[in-house]
């Protein structure tokens, strides 16, 4: 991937080598990004196979306004939040079959390890990732991408089309959120 210009054209023109190598350099960020979302392994590995066959059918749309990571983690999120909100139809649906009796199955709730956490901080990451839960999704992705995936304000900015002003008071009032629902949690 030496000529970013160069690189992008093969991809426009469907090069299966250029696209190996464009899945090669991100799935991992695309991966990282979408399991502290959606928190659960499979979900986050399918979504991830799905920003990739998006990004396989809309390169040709990509215009270099930003980078080419960028565009590819606007895709990612926008994924994720789709992926969701079709979660959350679904246990609407499945609570509302319970209460009329349409259905017997309760759902068994998982604990949430990200990969990437050292086994001596699985505990404490599981109750942060819960707490990430509580927050707005706003919030929630943009502390996530600051936190998490190390980009800078500027580039969460471009990702979330948000000024760096917002995604400052974004991640302050993520981390007032964060710390109320972490001291509810250890001063039980």
């Amino acid at each position: 991937m030496s000529d970013k210009f160069e690189f992008i054209e093969l991809l426009k023109k469907g090069d299966e080598e250029a696209f190996a190598q464009l899945v090669d350099a991100y799935q991992d960020n695309v991966f990282n990004t979408a399991i502290s979302i959606i928190q659960h392994i499979q979900d986050a590995e399918d979504l991830t196979q799905e920003v990739f066959v998006q990004i396989f059918r809309s390169i040709k749309d990509f215009r270099g306004d930003a980078k080419l990571s960028t565009w590819i983690y606007r895709i990612t999120l926008t994924k994720a939040l789709e992926w969701e909100r079709k979660k959350k139809t679904k246990k609407a649906i499945s609570y509302f079959k319970n209460l009329v009796g349409l259905e017997n199955k309760e759902e068994v709730v998982v604990n949430f390890f990200h990969p990437g956490i050292a086994l001596d901080n699985k505990e404490n990451a599981s109750v942060l990732f819960k707490a990430l839960q509580t927050l707005p999704s706003n919030q929630r992705i943009a502390f996530i991408l600051i936190k998490a995936e190390g980009l800078t304000y500027q580039e969460v900015g471009i990702i979330m089309n948000k000024s760096v002003k917002s995604i400052e008071g974004l991640i302050q009032r993520a981390k007032d959120n964060l710390r109320v629902v972490l001291e509810k949690q250890y001063l039980k």
